[in-house]
């Protein structure tokens, strides 16, 4: 087992290192000197988010972008209040989520797609605040590259508590991962929040279908399928003008319900690397808690322990701090207590997948 398990740590250190150069390999884009011409819909799906709405349709409003090239379009999933649109000054619309599968979020851009008139659609969710230059920096990378799918950045507005850095660290890692496998082109995951391709793509994709029995998935699905299909076709923007911002989990019990709704798509991934990642994280994870209990046991020497932590710890550093700077200027907290506590927290999460049910939006599935 000690030499299984050393053998983990080696192939964890070779490919989160793979990882890091991969994200060396992606250059920044900032540039925004061409005059506007792309025409983008906004999609947002949303259920009872009266209280975050108006904030992400004021960023909306603040957009340096000409609001004759940009609408919004709100998917109401069975709310329980109507939610009322106030003039803005650029083009909103209102409707209502048609459901035909068990993904009430794919259901919601399905809906939303039969109205769209724009060349590119832009997903994001109701809780996020966009930059000023989003659309602006989106339209250049798209007049100055031959694409049709782009997966952009996302981060917390995070406080300062343990619970929220350890949400903006684990957010950091799985950015860092995202950036990484583009730059080493084997690319598998991104951000509902933060999503654009063209009506047309959707469509020669034939949309949400093939997975619209996974509640989830709207966004790595779409783009696991394309990239097997038109892989040339598929980009990631490396921005701080697009990073979109979030708002974390204020409790650890919703934090572990969107962590097992991430993690149990895992295993429908169509990504031979993502899925090959994904075990040998969990794999590393789980290593780090077998070893404890050992150790506790007194069946391992306490120096091992110690030795397959900073390992683990040394390279998974890197990838967040490299991540970090490029996603928030906020200085990093915890990192060592995030560290500890985070094996025994994902190990939790990859087995009560197995099992386990989840609540989302006050559904469960």
């Amino acid at each position: 087992m000690i030499l299984f398990l050393f053998g983990i740590v080696i192939v964890y250190v070779l490919t989160i290192g793979w990882l890091i150069y991969g994200f060396t390999k992606i250059n920044d884009f900032e540039y925004i000197g061409l005059p506007p011409k792309t025409s983008f819909s906004i999609i947002v799906p949303f259920r009872n988010e009266a209280e975050n709405l108006p904030v992400l349709l004021e960023s909306f409003s603040k957009l340096n972008y000409p609001t004759d090239l940009f609408e919004v379009i709100l998917v109401d999933d069975a709310s329980d209040l109507r939610f009322k649109i106030n003039d803005l000054g650029f083009k909103i619309s209102l409707i209502d989520n048609i459901r035909v599968s068990n993904s009430p979020k794919k259901d919601a851009i399905a809906t939303a797609m039969e109205i769209v008139k724009t060349d590119w659609v832009i997903t994001t969710d109701a809780d996020c605040v966009v930059s000023e230059n989003w659309l602006l920096t989106l339209d250049n990378f798209i007049q100055l590259n031959p694409v049709a799918m782009i997966a952009g950045a996302v981060t917390y507005d995070y406080q300062d508590s343990f619970l929220h850095h350890f949400q903006q660290l684990d957010l950091a890692s799985l950015q860092g991962a995202t950036i990484g496998s583009f730059g080493i082109k084997k690319g598998f995951m991104c951000n509902g929040a933060n999503f654009a391709y063209t009506k047309s793509f959707f469509q020669e994709l034939k949309g949400f279908k093939g997975n619209n029995s996974i509640a989830s998935g709207d966004d790595v699905f779409l783009l696991q399928k394309a990239l097997s299909k038109f892989p040339e076709k598929v980009s990631y923007l490396k921005s701080e003008n697009t990073i979109v911002t979030t708002k974390p989990a204020d409790d650890w019990k919703s934090l572990f319900y969107q962590r097992v709704r991430w993690a149990s798509k895992t295993t429908s991934y169509q990504s031979f690397f993502g899925k090959r990642l994904g075990m040998i994280v969990f794999l590393m994870n789980f290593g780090f808690v077998y070893c404890f209990v050992l150790t506790l046991l007194g069946m391992l020497p306490y120096f091992l322990i110690w030795v397959y932590f900073l390992i683990k710890f040394g390279i998974d550093t890197v990838l967040i701090q490299k991540t970090k700077h490029f996603l928030t200027k906020h200085k990093i907290r915890y990192l060592l207590l995030s560290s500890l506590w985070y094996p025994f927290f994902s190990t939790a999460v990859a087995l009560y997948c197995l099992f386990g049910k989840y609540e989302w939006k006050g559904r469960r599935f």
